[in-house]
């Protein structure tokens, strides 16, 4: 009869694990592979070749960004939206052309001119003293040399001249906004003051087929988007797309059991049919989400709420001041009308806003 024994490593097999343990295996450092040569590094030809290639994407950075801004400017703003898309499209895209040409040209000219010999640096203490200055110094001129621009004063130029002119289609339209023009009374009067001749006034038509609107077409619930109707067609009115800025109103229609009006303001408003500007107060974004069921108008960019049934107060959001309301009728025909401009400045407020 056999019994069968436990197997147990041995004293010795332990020894040697442990051993192992302590004294893993080491690997030989195995070095740099061997640097290949590139060849523009041995052929003279194949260095301008490059050479050319990075001046022309620097070239073109140029003729994008000199484009781009003559683009901005060619497309007058005042010509509509079309004109505005245009202006718009042009600036963005040499902007984008530019910056990407310099970005390839960049690219380019570290893979097939700039130096790249492989360089091991041994870590060291960081420290500030003034052999480290000089060291810092000196890597950066050797960096320099390494890029070998002094032996190529056209490439040099090339770089130079679209380093400056690729933020132009930024800086233009930027500069251009911080011009002289500080007329805030702008702001205190729209499109809506103004009465065709022998009108009671100006009629609301639906943005953008600017077709009139008749208190009937506008059922408990709707919402329409306003202009001025005929809007560019009065004197003043020539820059249509800044009037137009500031003149878009929403419209809806409300239970009047609903509403809570004033009673300075009980008359600005038309059998539940109330409207105000689309311009949010605080920082002047489209506010055009409308919740039917709260009633609640919601701006987009920060999410001020206001309250369509309470003249339009802020119920939440960094918004301050409730929407302006702009005071409405109809005339003889059944057209909805403005009785007059709003009643205050319309989109953010500024430094000389009385309220």
């Amino acid at each position: 009869m056999s019994t069968h024994q436990p197997d147990f490593p041995s004293h010795a097999a332990s020894n040697d694990v442990a051993e192992r343990d302590e004294h893993p295996q080491r690997f030989e450092n195995p070095g740099l592979p061997p640097h290949k040569e590139r060849l523009s590094d041995t052929d003279e030809r194949s260095a301008k070749r490059a050479e050319r290639q990075v001046v022309a994407l620097l070239v073109i950075s140029i003729i994008a960004a000199v484009g781009g801004v003559a683009g901005y400017f060619a497309f007058d703003t005042a010509g509509g939206a079309q004109a505005v898309r245009f202006s718009t499209l042009s600036i963005g895209a040499g902007l984008g052309i530019a910056m990407l040409c310099i970005g390839l040209a960049a690219v380019h000219w570290a893979k097939a001119l700039m130096v790249d010999s492989e360089i091991v640096e041994e870590r060291h203490p960081i420290t500030s003293d003034e052999l480290t200055r000089e060291e810092a110094v000196r890597k950066l001129t050797d960096g320099v040399a390494d890029s070998r621009i002094q032996r190529r004063p056209v490439l040099k130029g090339a770089l130079a001249s679209a380093l400056l002119l690729a933020p132009l289609p930024f800086a233009v339209p930027l500069i251009g906004n911080l011009s002289s023009d500080w007329n805030i009374s702008k702001f205190r009067h729209t499109a809506w003051a103004n009465r065709p001749d022998g009108a009671q006034g100006r009629r609301l038509a639906r943005d953008p087929e600017d077709e009139p609107i008749k208190a009937s077409d506008v059922t408990i619930g709707s919402v329409f988007h306003v202009i001025p109707h005929e809007l560019g067609k009065l004197p003043g009115e020539e820059h249509f797309m800044e009037e137009k800025a500031k003149a878009v109103v929403l419209l809806v229609r409300i239970d009047p059991n609903e509403l809570i009006e004033a009673e300075d303001r009980k008359d600005w408003s038309y059998d539940g049919i109330v409207a105000y500007s689309k311009i949010c107060t605080h920082v002047g974004c489209p506010v055009a989400l409308y919740e039917q069921q709260t009633k609640h108008l919601l701006c987009p960019c920060h999410q001020s709420t206001f309250d369509m049934t309470d003249g339009a107060k802020v119920v939440f959001g960094p918004a301050k001041r409730p929407l302006p309301q702009l005071p409405i009728t109809v005339d003889d025909e059944g057209y909805l009308i403005a009785t007059s401009d709003f009643h205050e400045p319309i989109g953010p407020s500024y430094w000389e806003r009385l309220k």
